[in-house]
């Protein structure tokens, strides 16, 4: 060969769109594709965005194996780099274009580094490789990454084991993730819901602000909250003689049970009354003046979750509590959904009035921006902070060993930045 590489560019065309937006199948593809044409891999650094799209480099000892994917218009480029004669990329081009099934390509070789053009210099090693691998070793690294986007901003978490859970239900992908700096987490449409480090933020500030502030809840309702962990921390108050759980995706349950055991505790408990169905459904059909607390625990407001923020559908609440009673519903951040949290906060001072309607915040680590929302709605008119027992949650607090909600942050959560204020015309 008279140059030092050989450089194919390729398109592929007409690929399956599961596959191109899975970073799991592509990085075991591309790293495949190197082995079988005789490169020596050294490295993986894979990143998936949301909601899709993969990018990642398979490092070899050859050169490299790059691709960026538009799952969404059923295409991959790749870049296939090979030094010297050793490894033939048409291996891998073979290989990748039925790994992506891919109905059409188009693939332009180069040849890199001419020799006619190059004249060699004396260079003098002061390791050869089998040196250096002798003194960092030869294991081949894997450096995965699950990025939450949008177009302007996202977060990304390291992950270096498979995905331990896949499956796509009726209503969406259910994903769990084994994360580097947050443990296990699970991934809903490439979305994240929680982590087990800090998934005690968001189910104890939907639950006990409202669970305090009511003070006696003997019934409760949970729309969706699949992975159990609002179910775990409703079920800590010993006045409960029931609490329905109504989950349309039995997939993040399964999920959950299997590898989030500390939040799916509560499942077998004698008072959780679980129901597989249409939160929606479920509460236009309900009683009138059923519930003393309903928590509504959705993810954001795209496929089955979207019917959630519906007018209709907090109506249907307002009319299924019991007279004193309270709803509460994650109502996305500030900073990220804006629009959603605005016409959310509106939709339900439109129907339980604009005195009865509270908005607290709270760090979710693992969420966009990091600010995160929950809005309260009261049906008696009471208020969360002036109508709280402080000494009562602080009791609580103690005996349940909670992680995050105290008697302190239950009274600064409501107080808002001036911003949020303006946002939702209460300044």
């Amino acid at each position: 060969m008279n140059s030092l590489g050989r450089h194919i560019l390729v398109e592929f065309i007409g690929c399956n769109s599961d596959i191109l937006n899975d970073v799991a199948t592509i990085e075991k593809g591309m790293v495949e594709a190197a082995r079988v044409a005789g490169a020596t891999v050294i490295q993986s650094n894979f990143h998936h965005f949301s909601p899709y799209g993969v990018s990642g480099v398979v490092v070899i000892q050859e050169s490299h194996l790059a691709i960026h994917t538009w799952p969404e218009y059923q295409y991959a480029a790749v870049d296939l780099f090979t030094c010297g004669t050793s490894v033939d990329p048409w291996v891998s081009f073979d290989f990748l274009r039925k790994v992506f099934q891919a109905q059409n390509y188009s693939a332009l070789e180069m040849y890199r580094g001419s020799l006619s053009m190059l004249t060699r210099a004396e260079y003098k090693l002061e390791e050869t490789r089998a040196e250096v691998e002798k003194r960092i070793g030869p294991n081949f690294q894997r450096n995965l990454w699950f990025t939450d986007k949008d177009e302007n901003q996202a977060l990304s978490l390291r992950y270096s084991k498979d995905i331990l859970f896949h499956k796509k239900s009726p209503y969406q992908t259910v994903r769990i993730y084994d994360t580097e700096a947050y443990g296990k987490m699970l991934a809903i449409d490439n979305m994240i819901m929680c982590t087990e480090r800090d998934e005690a933020h968001y189910h104890e500030m939907i639950s006990h602000p409202a669970m305090q502030l009511h003070g006696q809840a003997k019934n409760v309702l949970i729309i969706g909250g699949g992975d159990g962990g609002t179910a775990r921390e409703v079920l800590k108050y010993p006045s409960l003689e029931k609490v329905t759980m109504v989950e349309i995706d039995e997939t993040v349950i399964e999920a959950s049970k299997a590898f989030l055991p500390t939040v799916a505790s509560q499942f077998n408990h004698p008072k959780l009354d679980l129901k597989i169905g249409d939160g929606i459904d479920f509460v236009a059909k309900a009683a009138a003046e059923s519930y003393d607390v309903i928590i509504v625990d959705g993810s954001d407001p795209e496929g089955p979750a979207k019917g959630l923020f519906s007018k209709e559908f907090w109506q249907n609440c307002h009319r299924c509590l019991k007279k004193d009673g309270i709803v509460v519903t994650q109502g996305e951040s500030p900073m990220f959904h804006q629009n959603t949290f605005v016409e959310l906060n509106q939709c339900l001072k439109g129907i339980f009035g604009t005195k009865n309607v509270h908005t607290s915040l709270f760090h979710a680590t693992t969420y966009p921006t990091g600010m995160w929302s929950i809005q309260m709605s009261t049906k008696s008119g009471k208020h969360p902070v002036k109508d709280y027992q402080a000494e009562k949650a602080r009791e609580f607090v103690h005996q349940q060993g909670l992680h995050y909600y105290n008697e302190g942050l239950h009274v600064g959560a409501f107080q808002l930045p001036t911003f949020v204020k303006k946002l939702i015309n209460e300044l």
